[in-house]
């Protein structure tokens, strides 16, 4: 029994030690594949938490804390006397963020339905947007009503993605008020957006599209502010996290006086003229007016222009979209008679004694040139020939001078080139030479046409703004000054960060003393009796100008109509610029009435209103007093 027991338990033990290595070989194996794996899953949370674990937090923020910049309220545009033309007020717009949205092709369907909305339009709005990130709210209608805000506002549940914007709109309180140099806003272009830093600019932001708005874009911006705020699933705001407050941006104080650049606006409205009207300080160059006419319709551009609007703009026959006061050039035609003065007095070829001979005409060549006036001056001297624009007179001044010499003293009073002022695109003008023409035309110079750019025609081109600069340099005894619109940038604190002072450009030396018979001959022009702007006179003020006809085209088949009668694109364009008081200037106004045909008549006026507003205490405070006298 003890060896059969022996023996059974000698097999038991050799069949399990079998078994046991089996079962090692299987507990390994398992542990193999267990480690295996729990080193995968290890592996794969050290990538996540680890190694991708600040992008991870990223994107789990992004769908919990929405970031939201907040635009800030540009800088306010105030005239002289500080008076507001430019500020802000809320405007609110309707917005998508499409990562909030699942189907949003069915999300515009209902909100065009609930808003009676164009579907295509507002799939435009979203192809424009292909190329941003999701989170970045697409605008999908700008500066919209009250009634829309409520509706959307209250309905919010029933469109997933959808938000109000709440963003600082321009407020023009005179209006279209110098619309041209104030200027508009608009979205920023991709052109734009790729040319700008990035950390400041985003698509959808509103910047300067035009004028001082685009110019001094830097300084209106201000710094944009940011709002942090936890969301659930479907996107709705759940509380606030973090707000940091936008900064305003700075304030810019004009040159330009609200009131006088309101009456300019209003006289050529009152006519439906175009053209431009300028003034300025004789002894600053600060600018007090410059209206261009038509004005642009500023309102238009808050929230961006409609295609239909922009259109009727740019098929407008008198161009408002150009800012007549410095981009657009015309001959100067008499108004240019005080250069061809000064170059005679200058190079001594006539002296205020110089006495020449006007029948009505001239003849140069086999040309027969003649005068605006059909019977004759008779002898005339500089005085005269100034007051009562003699172009006989101006004809033998010219030729004696040349036209080299001509353009010397043109340039001399800002003719000919940019004044420099911070305005936009603003031209040069045209004062022909002999090289000039050579190099333009490869044509040598004629004499004959040496007449015509003496008495302001031919070659010649000015804008509004040069002749008005011409005008305030004769009057304040020869200082060119540098013309400015700005008179001071301040903080939101009201700290000046940029004072303007007076900057003289170019001063007149030795021919000094030939600007007071020049001086003498302007102020006979609305003073004297026989003056071509006699109608501009002001009891109580002495005026001293000078008027100017400027041919557009010379047509012999309209020469037998009455110009009422001549179409409107062909008549003369008609110039009125003048200074006041004559005895110590304080301002110069320049007037240029497209096709007006006579400048005593068409521009005179609007420049004696321009006098008589900005000296309306002085004028009311002589009539007072005369009233006491005869009491």
């Amino acid at each position: 029994m003890k060896w059969s027991g022996y023996k059974n338990l000698e097999e038991l033990s050799e069949h399990d030690d079998a078994h046991l290595d089996s079962l090692k070989r299987r507990i390994a194996f398992a542990g193999i594949i267990i480690i295996f794996f729990a080193t995968i899953i290890l592996g794969r949370l050290w990538f996540l938490q680890i190694h991708k674990g600040d992008e991870y937090r990223v994107r789990a923020d992004n769908n919990r804390v929405r970031m939201r910049e907040i635009a800030p309220p540009r800088g306010n545009i105030l005239d002289r006397k500080g008076r507001e033309m430019v500020t802000n007020r809320p405007s609110f717009n309707v917005v998508l963020v499409r990562e909030d949205s699942n189907d949003v092709d069915e999300l515009l369907k209902r909100l065009a339905e609930a808003l009676d909305l164009d579907i295509p339009k507002l799939w435009g709005k979203l192809r424009d947007a292909a190329g941003k990130p999701r989170h970045i709210p697409v605008r999908l209608l700008e500066d919209v009503d009250w009634e829309t805000l409520a509706y959307v506002e209250n309905h919010n549940q029933e469109f997933p993605g959808i938000r109000i914007e709440t963003i600082p709109s321009r407020v023009y309180h005179y209006d279209d008020l110098a619309a041209h140099a104030i200027g508009y806003l608009g979205e920023i272009s991709k052109k734009e957006l790729a040319e700008r830093d990035p950390e400041k600019f985003t698509g959808g932001d509103l910047i300067g599209k035009m004028g001082l708005e685009r110019l001094r874009e830097a300084d209106l911006r201000g710094e944009k502010g940011s709002s942090s705020s936890e969301v659930n699933a479907r996107g709705f705001e759940q509380q606030l996290l973090k707000d940091v407050e936008p900064l305003p941006g700075n304030d810019i104080q004009l040159t330009l006086d609200a009131e006088l650049q309101k009456v300019a606006e209003d006289l050529m409205d009152a006519g439906d003229k175009a053209g431009a009207v300028v003034a300025m300080e004789v002894k600053t160059g600060r600018m007090l007016a410059m209206a261009s006419n038509p004005v642009l319709p500023l309102n238009q551009f808050v929230g961006g222009i409609s295609h239909k609007n922009w259109n009727a703009l740019l098929d407008n026959p008198k161009h408002p979209l150009i800012n007549k006061v410095v981009q657009a050039m015309y001959p100067p035609g008499s108004t240019y008679k005080m250069i061809t003065a000064m170059a005679g007095l200058a190079t001594g070829v006539i002296d205020k004694d110089t006495v020449l001979y006007c029948p009505g005409h001239f003849y140069f060549g086999k040309r027969r040139y003649h005068c605006w006036k059909r019977g004759d001056h008779g002898a005339v001297n500089l005085k005269r020939a100034i007051s009562e624009s003699c172009d006989v007179y101006f004809y033998q001044v010219g030729l004696r001078v040349g036209v080299d010499k001509l353009a010397e003293f043109a340039n001399k009073f800002g003719l000919g080139h940019k004044s420099g002022i911070e305005m936009e695109h603003e031209k040069s003008g045209l004062t022909p030479t002999k090289e000039w023409k050579k190099k333009r035309y490869q044509k040598k110079w004629q004499e004959g046409e040496t007449l015509s750019v003496a008495i302001g025609q031919g070659f010649n081109l000015v804008t509004p703004l040069q002749i008005c600069l011409m005008t305030a340099t004769i009057a304040n005894g020869g200082k060119q000054y540098l013309p400015q619109v700005i008179e001071k940038v301040t903080d939101p604190d009201g700290k000046v960060l940029e004072q303007f002072e007076p900057v003289v450009v170019e001063e007149l030396q030795g021919e000094r003393i030939f600007l007071e018979l020049i001086r003498g001959g302007m102020e006979e022009v609305v003073q004297g009796r026989r003056g071509t702007a006699r109608k501009v006179r002001i009891n109580g003020l002495t005026i001293a100008g000078k008027t100017g006809t400027a041919q557009v085209v010379r047509l012999k088949q309209y020469k037998h109509l009455k110009e009422e009668d001549i179409p409107y694109k062909y008549r003369d364009h008609a110039w009125f610029t003048c200074y006041a008081p004559a005895e110590d200037p304080e301002i110069a106004v320049t007037v240029l009435v497209e096709h007006g045909l006579h400048g005593g008549s068409a521009a005179g006026p609007v420049a004696r209103a321009m006098l008589e507003s900005y000296f309306k205490e002085h004028l009311e405070r002589l009539a007072e007093e005369a009233q006491e006298k005869e009491e």
